[in-house]
């Protein structure tokens, strides 16, 4: 179960947020939640993805804490901007948003892919809002041209409308030119975001919004953001994700106070492929920053 929550995002953009809890926490109001005394968690999403992918994660983290998940703009059930809405800034003010009406700060931020880069320049830009962070599978090098042209090409090569939910799982899964083995979570995660139209199933974002947010941060490289970030911080990545080791040990002695842990046997969707694995990876970490 879980309860939405509208927030107002940079440029008066509706979020919708998402705070999840067996059975669902009562009250319309945050200020008026008995949660509001409990130590807040922000789940952001990555590129394409949704609050939801977090669902399995928030839950396990509501038993102690206070846990919420956003629909960043252009996902999920949040509002769609106009496609110049999509910067780097518009991204972390929506979260500094999220933070300040749901009460949530100082909170530990936990970001996948997209949604990290978000959590540690907001930790960089407002250290007041934030006391811990966790990067999913985040790579704080430039990615550069070719890499943006790989996107384009690969949304292109989408056979949609995909005719039935089952075709989505099947496509992402296994038929997806970049599958590499048969993963079916992997299908499980896309037809997450997927809705029906009169013609067949579609995403709910449009990909060209996708590739305007993308290229907001794959030219650049972002290790001077990730060096001003103060509180505890946790580098997590899959084994066989997109981030490499060398990669992440390196961003770890970047971070003034950076740990490492990694999901064997994952990928680049570590919490939503072995959400047990994953939670083992960043429990410590969790109970050493929000406390037993």
């Amino acid at each position: 179960m879980a309860r939405r929550i509208d927030v107002t995002g940079a440029g008066g953009v509706r979020l919708a947020a998402w705070e999840f809890a067996d059975p669902p926490k009562t009250g319309l109001d945050p200020a008026d939640d008995p949660a509001k005394d409990q130590v807040g968690v922000l789940l952001l999403h990555g590129l394409m993805g949704r609050a939801s992918h977090w669902a399995s994660t928030a839950r396990w983290l509501a038993a102690r804490h206070r846990a919420v998940a956003l629909d960043q703009r252009g996902h999920g059930q949040s509002e769609k901007p106009p496609q110049a809405a999509y910067t780097r800034e518009d991204y972390v003010e929506d979260a500094e948003a999220a933070l300040e009406q749901l009460g949530l700060a100082p909170a530990l931020l936990i970001g996948h892919a997209m949604g990290a880069l978000t959590a540690w320049q907001l930790a960089a830009k407002r250290p007041d809002l934030v006391r811990g962070l966790i990067i999913c599978d985040m790579r704080a090098s430039a990615l550069g041209a070719a890499s943006q042209q790989e996107w384009a090409d690969w949304f292109r090569a989408w056979p949609v409308p995909f005719a039935t939910l089952a075709d989505v799982r099947k496509w992402f899964g296994a038929d997806d030119p970049w599958v590499e083995r048969p993963n079916p979570a992997r299908g499980e995660f896309y037809a997450e975001v997927m809705h029906e139209d009169p013609d067949g199933w579609r995403p709910v974002f449009e990909p060209e919004q996708m590739l305007r947010s993308r290229e907001t941060w794959v030219y650049d490289a972002h290790w001077e953001e990730l060096a001003q970030v103060r509180c505890p911080a946790l580098v997590v990545r899959g084994v066989d994700g997109e981030l490499g080791r060398a990669e992440a040990q390196e961003m770890v002695r970047v971070l003034p106070a950076g740990e490492y842990a990694e999901v064997s046997d994952a990928g680049h969707l570590a919490h939503y492929e072995l959400p047990s694995a994953w939670r083992e990876a960043v429990g410590p970490f969790l109970d050493r920053v929000l406390g037993n």
